[in-house]
């Protein structure tokens, strides 16, 4: 890989421990003669991204979330330092990152490229989501029936709590709280997951990385729909109006050493038992 010689950093200030570790790893970047800049922003600004190699992310996976969409429309790959708790997408620890930024720098890592959603509101402009988008009725406590086309053929529609769209990255978030499947990082799938669906026999679908899915609300009484993608409330969608999902054409390019292994990092995190876990 191209050495690193021009890094942005990200920083959560709200995470305990994480801009001083900031300083440290700016410290060391610059006496490798690498021009840093730094941000404490959320979500990241496009500008953030423009004219550098890379950007370290300091935080929890939500720190990381808040900057995928830029860093993906600015194709520079992110470095995932973790701060806060689980750390799907912030494989490094504090230590691990003093110890592995100067090889990172030189070039001596590798890229995993993950794709994005790319959903739309009514007319209103795409917004780009790293995990998952939540569709769900307005009041928490109600029901609601949701109409679900795969290019424009009917799927079915779903009376349940909500409806989850989620990207393999994202299928270890939600998606897997919902009862949806674990899904590869590098495949080109989406997954719809239903939330407590009335019916016992609607579940998870995964659908091809060319499918355009259209929902709207049909449900006989509802307050209207809360529409949030990974986690950021979008525009409430108008009685008339369709949620459309896609995969998008950027893609974002996560930093991770040459030994990195996904499945360990899912065995680690989900704590899986068996006897790999045992061997460890």
């Amino acid at each position: 890989m191209t050495p690193i010689r021009r890094l942005a950093f990200v920083v959560n200030e709200q995470k305990p421990g994480a801009c001083a570790l900031a300083e440290d790893l700016v410290a060391l970047a610059r006496s490798h003669g690498v021009e840093t800049r730094v941000s404490l922003a959320y979500p990241t600004p496009l500008e953030h991204f423009r004219d550098v190699d890379a950007c370290c992310v300091i935080g929890g996976d939500g720190t990381l979330l808040g900057a995928a969409p830029a860093a993906a429309q600015a194709g520079i790959p992110l470095i995932g330092v973790n701060r806060g708790t689980l750390g799907f997408l912030t494989p490094f620890t504090a230590d691990e990152a003093r110890d592995c930024l100067p090889t990172l720098l030189s070039g001596d890592f590798r890229t995993s490229e993950r794709a994005l959603l790319a959903c739309r509101v009514g007319e209103a402009p795409p917004v780009l989501a790293l995990n998952d988008l939540l569709i769900k009725d307005a009041a928490n406590s109600r029901l609601v029936r949701l109409e679900v086309l795969a290019d424009d053929e009917l799927v079915t529609d779903y009376l349940c709590d909500g409806l989850i769209f989620s990207t393999p990255t994202g299928s270890t978030a939600y998606n897997l709280s919902a009862g949806g499947p674990l899904i590869h990082p590098a495949a080109e799938v989406l997954a719809m997951t239903p939330i407590c669906p009335h019916t016992l026999s609607n579940r998870a679908i995964i659908f091809r990385s060319g499918v355009t899915l259209r929902v709207r609300n049909v449900s006989e009484s509802s307050d209207g729909l809360v529409v949030a993608a990974d986690g950021r409330a979008l525009p409430a969608p108008g009685a008339a109006d369709t949620v459309e999902i896609t995969l998008a054409a950027d893609r974002l390019r996560l930093i991770q050493r040459r030994d990195h292994s996904h499945f360990a990092i899912v065995r680690t995190k989900l704590k899986w038992a068996g006897a790999a876990a045992e061997k460890r």
